[in-house]
């Protein structure tokens, strides 16, 4: 088996896992986790690989060079399903692996030598040095997470994993990427590059893969007493989802089951008990079921959800008190259900009132988020860490698809390939989810990828979105500046009608393509304005004057210099050839007499385009909506009322100078609306533009739900 840059090859035995039953559940959720975030960063590694090659293509010396990285970049496309193919196969191997017994000899780490040995290339041993730099940064940046996964691994295994011999060490992951690798017909150089790309991508997040699997380990009891080590995007991640959730969530405790923060939320769910029981006479003897009977019962109405599109709502309660009565009228007892159980099923029910109501929740997708329902309430029922694990699959699940559909409008197609896959989502559970939380596995790492791909196609856009809008931004910020340079110049002057119609047509255009080249304090810049200058004094000053001679004497350097400034505009000589036959007219002949050319005087404000900014009233710089305006972040996602009937959603994209435009684009990166902040202020005055919360939605529904219960138990 070929030996790619000092790489021991997987064992050929590996290619057939183990039973997975061998591992621990927990371990098969820290390896579905990894394989989520290591997926997205190798697609987003591939997305920029080819921005990167053709950037090294344009910049080579030579036609070899530039052929190899335009070779490399179709040989990156041709074959990137394949290698990523081949590195989540490796991944889910080595996982398998986890679970033999009598490994003994197997090598499961790539091997790097640094000493040049007999047969070794120079290539091979740049590649090693390459290899050995990236693990020696990850080692020293996030050792000690990894090192604690280790640990805990080796608790749940029975016995001691290396570092080297984790999944999802560094040595292991650059060995994956090696190996998917091989089929890869490039030189030392592109595979260099697809190293660099592999740390900036992949392994720089490596602290966030440690610090979630470490997390996973430790809510199942896995070393909880091993100090956790603090990962910055898990922290940042932390903060906003904390902030958005209002901070009652901390307030749950966390705990392998759940039960703990499960029966703090009890406490707060007395006040609504009692509202789940079947319609029967006062006299009829209550008699509980069992959570097995619920869960039955459950999956009975699980296969009446009405469709999205029906009038009715689907009232979870009202249904399951129907069919509690139709129950107890047959057995000739009150069937009544559990006080933990009707606290789940209230609880449950809060939480969808809150998430059906919520105006960052598209009205389109809000009857295909009603018919979770039941799912959801079986997996609680089940499952009390629902309400306590941000990471469990189906809560996780459920934001997803709320954070995929934040920037839906009514302008989109109903049909299309998002709306498809959620309905695909919400059948399937609907259909197959009777109490094995696996299929909340498969579904999410099914529709995550599926939506880092919609993001990825929709960042590609929005930055050419950005890019346009910086171009057009800059070039009216351009045109107007020379509008004021040739108002300046011009107004009140009395000068041949062709020598305006000149500086207002032709010269104007040099000094908007000047400034935007090389800017208004370039040398460039301060020689088209002399130039102007002097065509403007030429056309002026007397044949017979001082001034006039010396000025005469300069022409041919002023009419070099104005054919120069019109070649660097790119200006065709043709058009202009009649201006400066009539400017040689005017120079030779005397200023006034006889077939000299029509004089105007300029008295009108001279306009290269469109202004960059419509006017509107004055807001005082401490005006409530101004300031809210001016704090709107890039990423923020709104609504904009057009009209009474049309709501357009869009993100902000950027805040553009010189004149602080605001570009906000639709969900699939396209330029939606183009504001400056005094109109934004407006909008939120007349209430046509609000902020939408893009909050992990079951969090915020949740802490929603226990502030109302605070609330109403206060009152009680």
């Amino acid at each position: 088996m070929h030996n790619d840059g000092k790489v021991v090859p997987i064992n050929r035995a590996q290619a057939t896992p183990s039973p997975l039953a061998r591992l621990p559940v927990v371990v098969l959720q820290v390896r579905d986790k990894a394989a989520q975030q290591l997926q997205q960063g190798l697609q987003e590694l591939f997305d920029n690989a080819d921005d990167t090659l053709f950037e090294m293509a344009d910049k080579a010396r030579s036609t070899v060079d530039h052929h190899i990285f335009f070779e490399a970049m179709r040989d990156l496309r041709l074959k990137r399903k394949n290698f990523e193919r081949v590195f989540m196969e490796q991944l889910f191997a080595a996982f398998a692996n986890l679970g033999q017994a009598g490994r003994g000899d197997l090598h499961l780490v790539p091997v790097v030598s640094y000493e040049s040995v007999r047969g070794t290339s120079a290539d091979d041993l740049e590649r090693a040095v390459a290899l050995e730099a990236m693990l020696s940064r990850v080692r020293h940046r996030d050792g000690l997470a990894l090192g604690q996964l280790s640990a805990r691994l080796s608790e749940l295994l029975g016995r001691r994993l290396d570092d080297h011999e984790n999944p999802l060490g560094p040595a292991l992951l650059c060995g994956f990427f090696l190996q998917a690798g091989r089929s890869l017909g490039v030189e030392i150089r592109v595979k260099l590059i697809m190293l660099k790309l592999f740390e900036k991508y992949v392994l720089s997040d490596a602290d966030l893969l440690y610090a979630e699997a470490n997390q996973l380990l430790v809510a199942t009891g896995v070393l909880p007493e091993l100090k956790a080590v603090p990962s910055r995007r898990l922290g940042e991640r932390a903060n906003r989802e904390q902030h958005h959730a209002n901070q009652p969530i901390a307030e749950l405790p966390l705990d392998e089951s759940g039960q703990q923060a499960f029966s703090a939320l009890q406490k707060l769910l007395v006040a609504v008990r009692g509202s789940v029981a079947p319609t029967l006479e006062a006299s009829a003897e209550p008699q509980p079921i069992d959570t097995r009977d619920l869960l039955r019962l459950l999956s009975h109405l699980q296969q009446y959800v009405p469709e999205p599109e029906a009038e009715d709502d689907f009232d979870l309660r009202n249904h399951l008190e129907q069919l509690l009565t139709r129950v107890s009228v047959k057995s000739g007892k009150s069937r009544v259900v559990e006080d933990a159980d009707e606290d789940v099923i209230n609880l449950v029910a809060l939480l969808f009132e809150f998430m059906l109501d919520d105006g960052s929740v598209p009205d389109a997708f809000k009857g295909l988020i009603a018919r979770l329902q039941i799912p959801l309430l079986k997996v609680a029922v089940l499952d009390k860490s629902l309400f306590s694990c941000a990471n469990h699959p189906a809560r996780r699940l459920l934001n997803e698809i709320a954070s995929a559909v934040i920037g839906w409008g009514p302008q989109d197609d109903p049909r299309d390939t998002l709306y498809v896959r959620i309905e695909q989502v919400v059948q399937r559970l609907l259909n197959e989810y009777v109490e094995d939380p696996e299929i909340f596995f498969q579904m999410l790492t099914q529709f995550s990828a599926f939506a880092a791909d919609e993001r990825r196609r929709s960042e590609l856009l929005e930055r050419h979105t950005r890019d346009a809008a910086r171009e057009r931004l800059q070039l009216e910020a351009a045109r107007e500046r020379v509008a004021q340079v040739l108002n300046r110049r011009l107004l009140g002057q009395v000068l041949p009608q062709f020598v305006v119609q000149f500086l207002q047509q032709a010269w104007s255009q040099v000094l908007v393509v000047t400034t935007l080249k090389h800017g208004e304090q370039s040398l460039q810049w301060q020689a088209a304005l002399r130039t102007m200058d002097e065509l403007i004094c030429s056309v002026g000053l007397r044949e017979g004057t001082e001034a006039g001679r010396y000025l005469l004497e300069q022409l041919p350097g002023l009419l070099k210099a104005l054919r120069d400034g019109l070649a660097g505009a790119a200006f065709d000589p043709f058009s202009t050839r009649e201006f400066f036959l009539r400017l040689q007219a005017v120079h030779v002949q005397p200023f006034e007499g006889e077939g000299a050319d029509a004089l105007v005087e300029v008295h009108e404000p001279i306009t290269l385009g469109p202004g960059l900014r419509v006017a509107v009233e004055s807001l005082p710089g401490d005006d409530a909506d101004l300031l809210k305006a001016q704090q709107l972040r890039i990423g923020v996602w709104v609504a904009f009322q057009q009209d009474q009937v049309t709501t357009l959603r869009c993100k902000l994209t950027a805040i553009m100078p010189p004149a602080n435009t605001y570009v906000f684009v639709s969900r699939t990166g396209l330029k939606a609306l183009e504001k400056s902040a005094e109109q934004l202020a407006v909008a939120f005055k007349c209430g046509a533009l609000r902020v939408l919360d893009d909050g992990l939605l079951f969090d915020r529904a949740l802490a929603a739900v226990m502030a109302n219960l605070r609330q109403l138990n206060r009152g009680k």
